[in-house]
């Protein structure tokens, strides 16, 4: 049902038929978690507070573990993040979800309330974050729930490019044996250099909240920060530096970031890495927040998505 090509050992599938493995039963009720969820606070510099949860299975001792990376303007209690976590926890796996410093939100929050850290939000601070939560896995977070041998990262969207960071960085390279992305970025520099212009001039540029009509002002430290540190703040080149094997997956419709940089991204990376393209998925599969349940593009990218997890942690 799909066309199949191969390019530097890269597998592309265009939306395979989907498996009736997800949701199971309790998905039905995704409002009834059967996990144990923990919260966890850590210190990440400058004053920071990293604030996020994890998902625990029923199965007893140390568990493979995913750690979930959301995207810009979103949160780890969005949509289909907890849906994913709880999916994962069934499967046996530990999940972390998290919120980025930088996101301006706290665990509850449904608006940005800390405005001044979401204009602060720099791609290598995202990173950092990200970096402190893996080197707290089984130790800060989870003690004895967490297989330091199993760590596998999932990102959506920006999320997903700061994920590719993280695969490549020399102490995780090889620590890290699963990566799943979902929409992500194929660079973080998505501005003319007339609007880039612009932004340095004022100071800040605005975007707005789609889902809270919020408008949210973004500090030109974040442009600053994306050209002094541009060959590391790179997904497509940490995309072939990686080891962990990658499946990417990215909705044919997505209005937010073009499909053509899922493919970018195939193009560039290593082996092992799959690209999933998913028919009539838009950036979040179909879903908004609330959630209010799974669509059949969300089903599509859970069931590879924990497959490939299984695969490679399992």
């Amino acid at each position: 049902m799909g066309v199949a090509w191969h390019s530097r050992r890269i597998r592309h599938v265009r939306s395979l038929p989907t498996r009736q493995l997800c949701p199971s039963p309790w998905l039905d009720r995704y409002n009834a978690p059967v996990s144990e969820i923990r919260s966890f606070g850590l210190q990440a510099g400058d004053g920071r507070e990293l604030l996020g949860v994890i998902h625990t299975p029923q199965q007893n001792g140390p568990r493979p573990t995913v750690v979930v990376c959301h995207g810009f303007k979103g949160f780890m209690e969005w949509g289909f993040f907890p849906y994913l976590a709880e999916l994962l926890a069934e499967r046996g796996f530990a999940v972390v979800r998290f919120n980025f410093t930088g996101s301006g939100m706290r665990p509850g929050d449904e608006l940005v309330t800390d405005t001044e850290a979401f204009g602060h939000a720099t791609f290598s601070q995202d990173l950092r974050d990200l970096e402190r939560v893996l080197a707290a896995l089984g130790t800060e977070i989870g003690e004895g729930l967490v297989d330091p041998e199993r760590i596998g990262l999932y990102g959506h969207s920006r999320g997903g490019g700061i994920a590719t960071l993280a695969a490549a960085r020399h102490v995780w390279r090889r620590r890290l044996r699963a990566l799943v992305t979902w929409a992500a970025v194929s660079s973080f520099d998505r501005l003319t250099p007339e609007d880039k212009e612009a932004w340095r001039r004022c100071g800040y540029v605005t975007v707005v909240n789609g889902r809270t009509g919020q408008q949210l002002a973004v500090d030109a430290m974040v442009l600053e920060d994306l050209e002094s540190f541009r060959h590391h703040l790179d997904p497509q080149a940490a995309g072939s530096a990686r080891l962990a094997p990658w499946l990417i997956l990215h909705g044919d419709q997505d209005e937010t970031v073009p499909v053509n940089e899922a493919r970018l991204l195939a193009t560039h990376a290593a082996a092992p890495c799959q690209l999933n393209l998913i028919r009539g998925g838009n950036h979040t599969f179909g879903v908004k927040h609330p959630f209010d349940g799974p669509t059949p593009q969300l089903i599509e990218a859970l069931n590879a998505t924990q497959q490939w997890f299984r695969t490679y942690l399992g």
